[in-house]
């Protein structure tokens, strides 16, 4: 820059020293032209960037808000089952409390065995292994009185007698 003042001022008379400025500023204007190329490219850059982390700042709030929301709703939905599953276990023990020991006894094999200890014989069809019982058994059932523990042939299950078996 001291030279620039020299040379404006004329205070630079050899030739050479003259050109060689003259070639170094052309050189330095160059390169302070490129330099600002350079950081035009880089605060465009940076402007993208800066767009791209809004839009993901704004997707994962968005996402956390969906993850909080479906939280709640599971957690809504778990106390609404355990508070229904609290009151299922209450009326079971009611409904097993006159229920004759040994049939119990076997309920509760066949229920650890199958997931189901009894099912419900409905239109001549076990509701637990969903297969049709066949004319013959089901006339041996027919014939069963009503306190008599009939088990389905095919899966073993306790057959539930009601007005819809067929009988």
């Amino acid at each position: 820059m001291r030279d620039q003042t020299r040379m404006d001022q004329g205070l630079i008379t050899n030739p050479k020293d003259l050109e060689r400025m003259t070639h170094e500023l052309t050189s330095l204007e160059r390169r302070i032209s490129d330099l600002e190329d350079a950081e035009l490219e880089v605060m465009e850059r940076l402007e993208e960037a800066q767009t791209e982390l809004d839009e993901a700042t704004a997707a994962l709030r968005a996402a956390t808000e969906q993850r909080e929301a479906a939280v709640a709703a599971r957690d809504q939905k778990a106390a609404a089952i355990h508070e229904e599953l609290g009151r299922i276990t209450a009326e079971r023990a009611v409904t097993v409390q006159d229920m004759p020991e040994d049939l119990m006894t076997l309920y509760e094999r066949i229920r650890t065995q199958k997931g189901v200890g009894a099912a419900e014989l409905r239109a001549r069809q076990c509701q637990g292994c969903q297969l049709t019982v066949n004319a013959s058994e089901l006339s041996v059932i027919a014939k069963a009185s009503s306190d008599e523990v009939v088990r389905c042939e095919e899966c073993s299950r306790i057959l539930v007698r009601t007005g819809e078996s067929g009988l």
